[in-house]
């Protein structure tokens, strides 16, 4: 029987994985979101959404040298958050989904700004993306700062996407860093 352990995979080719779903994910789920309906749609939008949980799942493990809780804390925020999205339950307009993707964005900003293995704007720019998708809990904020806070959210969120696919992790600070959390 072959068996797979996400701890056990390299951490080079868990940070390419996690960024090569994000990218997919969203696009995928942007495109089924704007131009497909119906069964089509649906059944688009949960291959995005299964991207976003293998994508939390890594990042969960990538994470955990800086802070176990808060990297489990950020993959339990997101997966609530991909499940609320599954369900499309939207109650009173706000999009709870997006909420959750605000506090998840916050919470791997500071990992990414504690850490020693990423560079901290990255941190920055997650944190700022994350304080746009919370703008979604009053709709009426989110229409009076859209453009804006979305733009704020995909900036922060493709700029990590875009380094982890492009440039990853710096291996030898993570090894660093994970070293120093197992003692």
């Amino acid at each position: 029987m072959i068996s797979f352990s996400i701890e056990k995979a390299p951490v080079r080719l868990k940070t390419r994985i996690a960024g090569l779903l994000y990218f997919l994910s969203v696009l995928i789920g942007g495109v089924g979101e704007r131009f497909l309906h119906g069964r089509l749609g649906f059944g688009v939008g949960l291959i995005a959404l299964s991207g976003m949980v293998a994508m939390t799942l890594l990042f969960c493990s990538i994470f955990k040298p800086v802070n176990r809780s808060l990297s489990l804390l950020a993959a339990t925020v997101n997966l609530v958050g991909i499940a609320f999205e599954a369900l499309r339950w939207n109650p009173q307009g706000v999009n709870i989904a997006i909420v959750f993707l605000g506090f998840f964005c916050i919470l791997i900003g500071y990992l990414i700004f504690r850490s020693i293995f990423l560079p901290r704007f990255l941190g920055a720019l997650m944190a700022i993306a994350g304080l746009g998708w919370l703008t979604y809990l009053s709709p009426p904020l989110a229409n009076y700062l859209s453009p804006y806070n979305l733009a704020a959210g995909l900036l922060g969120q493709a700029s990590l996407c875009l380094w982890l696919l492009v440039v990853g992790v710096n291996i030898q600070r993570w090894k660093e860093q994970a070293s120093a959390a197992e003692e």
